[in-house]
């Protein structure tokens, strides 16, 4: 009679990414938002979701933020926060029509692709811009020089580009791609047009490429891989992607511990866990707590990069801190903790 083997509950470990959550841009985009109510008082008005995620638009929905579709929808003369993802120039020209009052919390990585698409554009390039039709930082870049810009999902539509002169092609990229899907779409689209010029610059931001090379280091060493994220987050969605492609016997996104099943983890020694570049560290910690109390008490980091990179304030929105005293003149860096920094 065989004997059923049951795991060791001591044994049952979490291996904890290192780097997750919060990227500089998102940090910054929250931020602006928080700073301009502190300001202005609410509403502060904000189009589009300020960065993908549930947890952080119903925070800043409580203090006092307004998130709408479309700068329509922004009573004239009011605060408007232009999200992480970026905008296209007509949003802006339809924004001023309006006499609102702008903040750009556009993520810098994503601005320098727009540039990009100028430059490009600029210089009569076909310009292939690798992402996804519908998320809101890729209708910003194509918005950017849409008679030169055409969308490719994936290698599988690579077959479908047309352009103007084979010797005048440039790929560019939406920031929050799959690095290995990216650079096999890149791959397809350069044996049809082996000119194909690259980006003077890597698109896919710093921290999409950190966040997937930790997944990738657990991934092997795990029967299940959570990702804290939200649905619409193409990181968060993409961690989910690469978790499997590298190992992990199954994965899972969430957007909050209460999404947790028992029955995830019938049978599991070794979980790894971590969280899309739009993810407050809360989140993390939630998940960890009920991992514990479920038999998970061994945590391990599992560090591959260590981040230091921060970004500014918007100018104008740092300007007018200043001006009223809410922020130091001279920061290192160009900003500081807000008191209720969404975390």
């Amino acid at each position: 009679m065989s004997e059923t083997l049951v795991p060791n509950l001591n044994t049952r470990k979490v291996l904890l990414a290192a780097p997750r959550g919060y990227c500089a841009g998102v940090d910054r985009a929250v931020e602006a938002v928080e700073r301009a109510l502190e300001l202005y008082g609410a509403p502060v008005y904000v189009r589009k979701e300020i960065v993908h995620n549930k947890f952080v638009v119903e925070t800043l929905t409580s203090r006092g933020a307004i998130f709408v579709e479309e700068t329509d929808q922004v009573p004239p003369g009011s605060h408007l926060v232009f999200s992480a993802h970026g905008v296209s120039p007509q949003v802006r020209e339809s924004a001023a029509a309006r006499d609102l009052l702008t903040i750009d919390a556009t993520c810098p990585l994503v601005t320098k692709v727009h540039r990009e698409a100028v430059r490009f554009a600029r210089e009569e390039y076909d310009i292939i811009l690798v992402g996804h039709v519908g998320h809101e930082e890729v209708e910003g870049t194509q918005g950017e020089a849409p008679n030169h810009i055409q969308v490719v999902g994936g290698p599988d539509e690579v077959d479908q580009v047309v352009v103007r002169d084979p010797e005048r092609v440039v790929w560019i990229s939406q920031t929050t791609l799959s690095v290995d899907e990216t650079m096999e779409t890149v791959r397809r689209l350069r044996e049809r047009f082996p000119k194909l010029q690259d980006p003077p610059s890597d698109d896919i931001c710093y921290a999409t490429q950190n966040r997937q090379e930790a997944v990738k280091a657990i991934a092997p060493q795990v029967e299940v891989m959570l990702v804290v994220g939200s649905a619409n987050s193409s990181n968060s969605v993409r961690l989910v992607e690469v978790a499997k492609d590298h190992g992990a016997e199954r994965a899972y996104r969430l957007d909050a511990a209460s999404e947790l099943q028992p029955e995830w983890f019938d049978g599991v020694t070794r979980v790894g866990l971590t969280s899309g570049a739009s993810v407050p560290e809360i989140l993390v910690r939630d998940v960890l707590d009920w991992l514990g109390e479920h038999g998970f008490g061994e945590v391990e980091e599992v560090r591959t990069q260590v981040e230091t990179t921060t970004f500014a304030l918007p100018r104008n929105l740092k300007n007018a801190l200043v001006s009223e005293g809410l922020l130091p003149a001279q920061v290192p860096g160009g900003r500081v903790p807000s008191k209720n920094h969404t975390r």
